[in-house]
């Protein structure tokens, strides 16, 4: 199974998303996952932002490898799964690749963590509490992810 995070620059969220959830898939040992993840408007090579670098570190995630992909310079056709972290970049999605729109879901809709909206807001020129409150939304997430993945595999 192969998957894409989705941003706006894919500098903090999708960033986030896409490493922790490498660790994880690592830590249980779920077979045959690949993870990829891209910006609609990143800047090809762009580093993860200074607080999106440190928050991951507490997560035990090295961000510093971490370089920046266009989404229209990236793989996405090959995605079995795209998981937006909104809902405006899953109708940008959707505009872009008419026919993946079966595969493009926000992240919190695809894991059923909904009640408070689809959104994960954007944390990027925010101070590092607001990155810590984002990429905890992103663990809750990704817990449910690899758990209907295992379930999947089971």
């Amino acid at each position: 199974m192969k998957m894409m995070f989705i941003c706006t620059g894919n500098i903090c969220r999708s960033a986030m998303a896409h490493w922790l959830m490498k660790k994880k898939v690592e830590e249980k040992n779920l077979q045959g996952i690949e993870i990829y993840s891209s910006g609609i408007f990143a800047m090809p090579g762009d580093v993860s932002t200074e607080e999106a670098t440190k928050v991951m570190e507490e997560y035990g995630v090295n961000l510093k490898k971490h370089r920046a992909t266009l989404t229209r310079n990236s793989n996405i056709q090959e995605m079995d799964i795209i998981l937006c972290m909104t809902n405006s970049h899953k109708q940008s999605l959707i505009q872009m690749y008419p026919n993946l729109k079966d595969k493009i879901f926000t992240l919190k809709e695809y894991v059923g963590l909904t009640k408070d909206g689809v959104e994960i807001k954007d944390p990027w020129g925010y101070d590092i509490v607001t990155y810590r409150f984002c990429a905890a939304e992103i663990d809750a997430c990704l817990e449910k992810l690899t758990e209907k993945i295992h379930d999947n595999q089971e």
